[in-house]
């Protein structure tokens, strides 16, 4: 990692911590503020649903066989395991369930035993505090956790894990799934942002949420259900050059980004994103007990000298890969 790049990466998370610089080192960090801009477009397309469906939240009935059967004082242990282009990481989440006097059920998580390229990553005093909320509870609003004290390396977990249940929360509050083979299609109707307006002077993508029950396995009462997030028929980023709207694969384009440089230049990537995400479910108690995570940026890359992106070298190609597994251990 150069010293641009590095400079690049830390802009976008200026107020996060980054742990034994070292030990860690992926070859590119674009994937990070992928996964947080992800993680709050499926959060907001949680909400969206509830508002869309009911101006009140309910519990989903017991018929739903989705459903997530809470009991306070709980516990329950992840372990996590990711690749970010080259770098490999391993990671714990220890939770346990709470409930408020008036509120849903929730799981509350610490973060430990973190690995970077098979070597210990020592986390911060402030990150071993931090405690992660997430809850697959109908009347759960999903909503971004703060990161502000949290070290740089523990975004992308951090992120992927809201992805995870996010997702299935989405799943579980639409309703539509019930018996393999149930198939539910929910295109945003809006572009999650992850520009500052500073550094970031353009950041967004545009996803459809693509959700089937894949199998079910009678002998352990589990279930299969894949959600696939894919560029919409008609994606709406805003594509401020001719050279952007070319698409980069077989789709138009439906993530673009456009930050500008301390030299006053301005670099620009425009491209293609997918994740899929394919969730075990028990359905027993609706716990997930597996979950796996496929994204994929292919992108354009150019350095311009001007911000309408007409002063442009030759644009290159460049894909981001990430795949993030998580289990429940206990």
């Amino acid at each position: 990692m150069n010293a641009e790049t590095a400079a690049r990466n830390n802009r976008k998370l200026p107020n996060a911590k980054l742990p034994n610089a070292e030990l860690y080192k992926p070859v590119r960090l674009n994937a990070w503020p992928r996964s947080f801009a992800l993680a709050l477009l499926a959060a907001s397309a949680a909400s969206l649903a509830c508002q869309t469906q009911a101006p009140t939240p309910t519990p989903a009935p017991p018929q739903n066989p989705l459903h997530r059967t809470y009991h306070e004082g709980e516990t329950l242990a992840y372990q996590m395991k990711g690749q970010n282009e080259a770098w490999h990481y391993t990671i714990r989440a220890d939770g346990i369930v709470t409930k408020s006097a008036t509120g849903p059920f929730l799981e509350e998580y610490r973060w430990s035993g973190m690995e970077s390229n098979g070597n210990p990553l020592a986390l911060s005093a402030e990150t071993q505090a931090y405690r992660q909320k997430v809850s697959l509870d109908p009347v759960y609003m999903p909503g971004m956790p703060p990161l502000n004290n949290v070290d740089r390396a523990l975004i992308g977990p951090i992120t992927d894990f809201m992805t995870f249940y996010s997702d299935e929360w989405l799943a579980l509050r639409m309703g539509a799934l019930k018996k393999p083979g149930d198939h539910f299609y929910f295109p945003m109707p809006f572009n999650p942002s992850w520009a500052d307006g500073t550094h970031v002077l353009l950041g967004e993508d545009s996803i459809a949420f693509d959700m089937t029950w894949k199998s079910t396995n009678e002998a352990d009462h589990t279930a299969l259900i894949l959600i696939r997030h894919l560029p919409p028929a008609k994606p709406t980023v805003h594509l401020t050059a001719d050279w952007m709207k070319k698409p980069v694969a077989d789709t138009p384009n439906n993530w673009v980004e456009i930050e500008k440089t301390d030299d006053g230049k301005f670099e620009a990537d425009v491209g293609n994103e997918t994740f899929d995400v394919e969730l075990k479910i028990d359905l027993t108690n609706g716990k997930i007990l597996s979950g796996s995570m496929d994204n994929t940026v292919k992108t354009i890359h150019c350095t311009c000298e001007d911000q309408e992106l007409t002063k442009c070298g030759d644009p290159g190609p460049h894909e981001i890969n990430r795949k993030i597994e998580i289990e429940l251990i206990h």
